[in-house]
């Protein structure tokens, strides 16, 4: 339930990545020094030494990794060469170090570090600097998120293939003053990879045969098996960490069903902020039976805002639309941890609701334009609904959305006030996930039955705030819907989609005639949704567009 560090974690790594592939065009790999040492001692139990440096590491076998250099001078005066007239403070919020990672002479991840990571003294006093790489479990370090940023996000699973590799590594200062301004090497060294190769079950290759008592037709159309073996293989090596079901929908009928990692098709998963997007489906059904007048309803006409904390008349212009939108104004934001209103400190509480209506307005923010991801906001959402209809959210949902989607296995999570929690709190089966996204490729049609209109799942899939968080390219946001493109060969893809923590996904695309449902547990771990639209832009979306 608790999203809130994912949330920042992923929103850190891309912003990350984001300043790195500005700068890889400014890279030459060079060869004047080779001052950088590499070790596999645990750092947080012995210095390390020259005698403890080494020459070789695994990449699967090796629990630690640090890389160790010395400067001639403090990063500060590197920095102070690329803008002489900048004052120190100005150097340190606009420069750090610039990491290359090159795999066997090609150049596969340029990181301009945050400006924020490290300690001040770092960058104006130390000159041996000890920076931890790989350990066995997360730690709290730039080093750690950086190499996995280069692992997960950045080509290095995919440069390590099995057998024998040379890792490099490059550090430069670099400056953003307008312009990326990258200094001199300062250090640069190199050690031997070995990645042993991975010995898996070869009876998880194959392509999984579709079980009988699906609840589904099963379709006769063809797909590329080749590529969808080879996507099992790579999640049956670990490539693509903790897959639990593949699920795809083609016109309406089931093209691939498969299981991974001990789940089977009976299991309900937990699928975090996917549930939000039932949110909306619930609202919009209390909209079309009249019992909430419209998306456009003032949040005032539920609550009297005046009775609780930090009113303000800003806050009497917050829409449920502004709500589903999450561009309410409040100043929440699951991104920062710094932020009053994050998920985690509403999960503190002994009231959701009281917390987030006590919450201030921000004072820059245009209510129904900004977009800031505020799961507290989904929660007053569900709160109105549970006031709003009939015996209370858990069972009006029952009776309008998943009686009729034949839905019966499935689990709600439940706030202090014994509300179910629609922040990100419901399990179901794969299959009906399934069943949920392809309602809205029907256009809330299901066995003959409008279960919400036309114009609700258009307004719900459109693109009505931007946002450029996630990773998301020129990335908008519906109803509680995210919208994003994949581009596969050439050719785009565009597609509304459900997402949460872990790397759990429904995708309803717009063009073709396809659902797609991914349930995963990478819960908390860096590349989740990553490792997720690479499984689509590699693997499946290429599998079910070429049948040969």
């Amino acid at each position: 339930m608790k999203s809130n560090y994912f949330l920042i974690l992923i929103t850190c790594l891309l912003l990350s990545c984001k300043n790195n592939s500005q700068s890889k065009s400014d890279n030459t790999i060079s060869n004047e020094i080779e001052n950088l040492h590499f070790s596999k001692v645990d750092f947080t139990k012995a210095k390390i030494s020259s005698e403890e440096y080494s020459k070789n590491f695994n990449l699967h076998n090796d629990n630690n990794l640090s890389i160790v250099f010395n400067l001639d001078k403090p990063l500060l005066q590197s920095l102070q060469e690329l803008a002489p007239a900048l004052s120190e403070e100005e150097l340190l919020s606009k420069g750090n170090f610039q990491f290359s990672y090159v795999v066997d002479g090609k150049l596969v991840y340029v990181e301009n570090l945050n400006t924020g990571a490290g300690p001040k003294t770092r960058k104006t006093e130390t000159l041996r600097q000890v920076i931890p790489l790989v350990t066995p479990e997360r730690i709290n370090f730039w080093g750690w998120f950086m190499w996995k940023r280069f692992m997960k996000l950045n080509g290095g699973l995919d440069a390590f293939t099995e057998g024998n590799h040379t890792l490099s590594i490059e550090i430069k200062p670099y400056l953003r003053d307008g312009t990326l301004k990258v200094g001199p090497l300062l250090a640069k060294g190199n050690i031997a990879v070995e990645v042993p190769k991975i010995d898996i079950d070869e009876s998880l290759v194959p392509v999984q045969k579709i079980g009988p008592n699906s609840g589904w037709e099963i379709s006769k159309a063809n797909f590329n098996n080749n590529k969808i073996e080879a996507l099992n293989r790579k999640i049956a090596e670990g490539r693509f960490e903790d897959i639990n079901g593949i699920v795809v929908i083609k016109d309406g009928e089931l093209l691939i069903e498969q299981y991974f990692n001990n789940a089977t098709r009976d299991n309900i998963h937990n699928v975090r902020s996917v549930g939000k997007s039932f949110t909306s489906t619930i609202l919009g059904i209390a909209i079309k039976d009249k019992l909430i007048k419209n998306e456009n309803t003032l949040l005032k006409d539920f609550y009297d805002l005046k009775s609780y904390q930090n009113y303000s008349v800003k806050k009497d212009s917050v829409t449920l639309k502004s709500l589903l939108t999450m561009s309410s104004g409040f100043l929440g934001d699951d991104w920062n941890e710094d932020s009053l209103g994050t998920e985690d400190k509403m999960q503190s509480t002994d009231n959701w609701v009281k917390f987030t209506l006590d919450l201030p307005m921000h004072k820059d923010k245009i209510i129904g334009k900004d977009y800031k991801y505020f799961t507290a906001g989904v929660g007053l959402l569900g709160d109105i609904i549970h006031r709003s209809v009939p015996d209370g959210l858990v069972s009006y949902a029952d009776k309008k959305l998943f009686a009729p989607l034949g839905i019966t296995n499935y689990k709600w999570f439940y706030t202090p006030q014994n509300v179910a929690y629609i922040g990100g709190g419901i399990e179901l089966r794969a299959l009906d996930f399934a069943k949920y996204g392809q309602l809205y490729k029907n256009k809330g049609l299901w066995n003959g039955k409008q279960i919400l209109t036309e114009e609700w799942v258009e307004k719900s899939l459109a693109k009505q705030v931007s946002q450029s968080y996630a990773g998301i390219e020129d990335g908008y946001y519906g109803y509680l819907f995210w919208n994003k493109i994949y581009k596969v060969n050439g050719k785009n893809y565009e597609v509304s989609f459900c997402t949460g923590n872990g790397g759990n996904k429904i995708l309803i695309f717009k063009d073709i005639p396809f659902v797609v449902v991914i349930t995963a547990s990478a819960y908390g771990k860096p590349g989740a949704h990553a490792s997720v639209d690479q499984m689509m832009t590699d693997y499946i979306l290429p599998a079910i567009m070429d049948k040969d």
